[in-house]
């Protein structure tokens, strides 16, 4: 059934700062880069690169965009933003220079706002992971992204953050005071180095310029997290104990992460280092951990045995940027043909949203979203978002995610046209 909700403009012209916003935006800005003595790199001229240019940021924490907007103060700039972040604020984020997006959909009016920003010339600001790194890592990127650097034709600058998913983590936004934390400003291509290379040549490049890890700077910098609290939400990350193979049983507190299976209990230190209370240490870094079960997964696709099941789920609609809207309840599966949700709300009107695996390389998953609707699978369609929260014990979002990235790539590899490293 077709509702009538009202839609998001996705197609609006963007907004050029406005000038009596662009202050704020900085005072909002300063006081975290102040208060955690970030240190800005700026390598090959960065500090005086005029605009029109795009700039390629990573994402792992809220702060990426306040040192990011310290960065290029006070040139002018346009920031892609998923439409979560309008809720409620639509005038304040368009007049600020925001351009909405739904997550993973290829959506060629992006490139149309993109192109505007630098006809404007002014900075268009990307984050390509599209989602916060679950682990301190790089998220996959999309292939296309390399054509539109081509495609804009101006310099090509990365803003790559490091600490701020260890200060702050996806699974725990309590702060661990991680100070100084640091952010490289680079210029990585100008419109010469454009022309002269292939679309491959700049995807690679640009995922080389995205390698970081998080857990591993930390160590390197001779820094520590500080705090109590230091594993407490890892369990939605680290699902699967490595000690006996169980899913959906991990549990954290304090500084440690238990399997309430087997009851094999890991400790992380101020360092980041995971340590076997008794026992072997299976995995002491946290992002060898998730690879382990990105690898359980990828046996489940190519063995063809990987299936949610059907999750019983509530399902709430953001159609536009007002509010979530509550859909219904029903059920979703996830399996070799991607995704299938059908709610039902309380007059009987039935809904369905199908995105079969070859549309969607990633997809956005939130972790007890707003500290009261739980864990939720974010899926996107051009004109619709629905937040989807399975409503049982047993998954574990994090296994979704990393099941859709690698039944894409299965996917593929079936059609003759195998991803690159690092590309989707």
């Amino acid at each position: 059934m077709e509702d009538n909700f009202e839609r998001f403009d996705m197609a609006r012209e963007p907004v050029r700062t406005r000038w009596f916003l662009r202050p704020l935006t900085y005072l909002l800005s300063i006081t975290d880069v102040i208060l955690h003595k970030v240190q800005i790199n700026y390598i090959g001229g960065t500090k005086e690169l005029k605009p029109p240019f795009l700039l390629l940021s990573n994402h792992n924490a809220f702060m990426d965009f306040k040192v990011l907007t310290k960065a290029i103060f006070p040139r002018r700039a346009n920031y892609v933003v998923a439409i979560d972040g309008f809720i409620g604020r639509e005038w304040l984020l368009r007049n600020v220079g925001c351009i909405c997006k739904r997550k993973f959909t290829n959506d060629i009016t992006l490139v149309r706002q993109l192109a505007r920003v630098i006809e404007n010339g002014d900075i268009a600001v990307v984050y390509p992971e599209a989602r916060y790194s679950l682990c301190g890592t790089t998220a996959v990127l999309p292939e296309s992204l390399g054509k539109l650097c081509k495609l804009l034709n101006v310099p090509v600058a990365t803003f790559i953050c490091r600490g701020h998913h260890v200060n702050s983590p996806f699974w725990n936004l309590r702060s661990r005071k991680v100070k100084p934390t640091e952010a490289d400003f680079k210029l990585l291509f100008t419109p010469e180095d454009l022309a002269a290379k292939s679309v491959d040549e700049i995807n690679d490049a640009l995922v080389q310029a995205f390698r970081y890890d998080d857990f591993a700077w930390l160590r390197e910098k001779g820094l520590t997290m500080k705090g109590n609290f230091l594993a407490e939400g890892l369990d939605h990350v680290l699902y699967q104990c490595p000690h006996c193979g169980t899913e959906y049983e991990m549990t954290s507190k304090g500084n440690e992460i238990i399997c309430k299976h087997c009851g094999k209990r890991w400790k992380m230190a101020p360092d980041g280092l995971l340590s076997a209370v008794e026992g072997e240490t299976e995995f002491s870094h946290v992002p060898d951990w998730y690879e382990w079960e990105r690898a359980q997964v990828r046996a489940q696709v190519e063995a063809g045995t990987y299936t949610s099941g059907e999750l019983p789920v509530e399902v709430h609609s953001l159609p536009n940027s007002k509010d979530f809207i509550p859909l219904g309840k029903g059920t979703m599966v996830h399996d070799s043909n991607g995704f299938r949700v059908q709610v039902k709300d309380l007059l009987g009107h039935e809904f369905r949203m199908d995105i079969p695996v070859a549309s969607a390389y990633s997809v956005h998953i939130e972790y007890n979203y707003l500290n009261k609707w739980g864990d939720c699978v974010d899926l996107n369609t051009l004109t619709d978002t629905w937040y989807t929260y399975p409503k049982c014990k047993h998954f574990s979002v994090t296994k979704m995610a990393l099941a859709t990235e690698e039944l894409y790539f299965a996917w593929r590899r079936s059609i003759g046209k195998p991803c690159r490293p690092g590309l989707a």
